[in-house]
């Protein structure tokens, strides 16, 4: 093992340059929205200035969120170019320290770095998304679901129905723009039922101004009509909820009630998973950026270097959205899904040193 004194240098070197990278990207995420919010204000007579600055603020660290491992790429390669040009990685080499003794400070800093962003830093992000949607419905208007459209199934003594809003109001008591397709016991469609709005009570919907289609009769318009429901107003707001405005503490209970609720937990289950595995993606990210910084700063070909650990960054990137949309579509499990992206980054990066140091 290396001493104390390197290892602390290392970890420390490395800590204030992958928090300067998130630093910057969390400063350019946020001038550029802060431009477009400013650009929307434009339409809107409750939008100032200060207003759009703070919600601005509010929005800016979800979407950093995402960019972290980017940051911690760029963090990376940078700390270990600086050491590569000042000589200090030579040094340490010729004194017969090896590459994963080096390796080791930095890994352990970003792997703590991941755990705080998951139990501090995302809670955080997440209420602050939160109220960031609230300020943008209440300033802007619009439909107050940024997520989609909300689909529910339910049973109940009427039988089974699918239920399909376009929207809600604040509380998410109301739903609007109601679509329902009622079927019996046994899957056969009965009617359909299109209304404005739609109530939920206790063990039943409250359909208003709706109009009642059924195969082989005229269109019944009625002024109110009722649906018997198992569902109750929790499970239905929750169906609302995004997954990046759910706090990491909160995501499996969620997951639970939804599931219960007869909807689709996979989001939910996924989010979580992704979470869990943020510290290991955080630290193949390390292990690509050494893969491509590592080389004698003298002999020339940094261009290169950094162009390929951008192009391997960016592909382990576009690897992990893919990996994600297959899970959200359901072709792979939540937790193949979440974890692989990181753990095959980091094999990647250890075949790939043990190549150039070992092989």
């Amino acid at each position: 093992m290396i001493g104390r004194t390197l290892s602390l240098y290392l970890a420390s070197r490395f800590a204030r340059t992958v928090l300067a990278a998130f630093g910057f990207v969390l400063a350019l995420i946020y001038a550029v929205d802060l431009v477009e919010m400013l650009r929307r204000s434009g339409d809107a007579p409750k939008a100032t200035a200060t207003l759009m600055a703070a919600l601005s603020f509010l929005r800016t660290p979800t979407v950093a969120e995402q960019a972290l491992p980017f940051a911690v790429l760029f963090g990376s390669m940078i700390a270990f170019l600086n050491l590569s040009r000042k000589l200090e990685l030579v040094v340490a080499r010729a004194a017969g320290v090896s590459v994963w003794q080096i390796l080791a400070p930095p890994i352990a800093v970003i792997v703590l770095i991941g755990v705080v962003s998951v139990v501090a830093y995302n809670p955080a992000s997440a209420w602050m998304k939160q109220r960031s949607d609230q300020i943008e419905n209440s300033v802007f208007g619009g439909r107050s679901n940024p997520w989609g459209d909300l689909w529910l199934r339910q049973k109940s003594v009427d039988g089974q129905a699918i239920v399909h809003a376009r929207g809600k109001e604040e509380d998410g008591t109301r739903l609007k723009d109601i679509e329902v397709f009622n079927f019996d016991d046994r899957g056969n469609f009965v009617e359909r039922v299109d209304a404005a709005s739609a109530d939920l009570h206790d063990g039943y919907w409250a359909l208003h101004d709706a109009k009642v289609v059924t195969p082989g009769f005229e269109t019944l318009p009625v002024s109110t009509y009722l649906l018997a429901s198992s569902l109750n107003r929790s499970e239905v707001a929750q169906a609302f909820v995004a997954p990046e405005t759910v706090s990491f503490w909160s995501l499996p209970g969620l997951a639970n009630q939804t599931a219960k609720a007869g909807l689709d937990p996979t989001a939910y289950q996924l989010k979580f998973q992704e979470l869990l595995a943020r510290p290991v993606l955080l630290a193949a990210m390390v292990l690509v950026a050494a893969c491509f910084s590592l080389r004698f700063f003298r002999m020339g070909g940094v261009e290169i270097m950094v162009s390929g650990g951008v192009a391997a960054g960016f592909v382990l990137y576009v690897a992990t959205k893919v990996i994600n949309d297959l899970g959200e579509a359901g072709f792979m499990s939540a937790v193949a899904a979440g974890w692989s992206p990181g753990l095959v980054g980091c094999l990647f990066g250890v075949y790939v040193l043990l190549h150039q140091e070992d092989g």
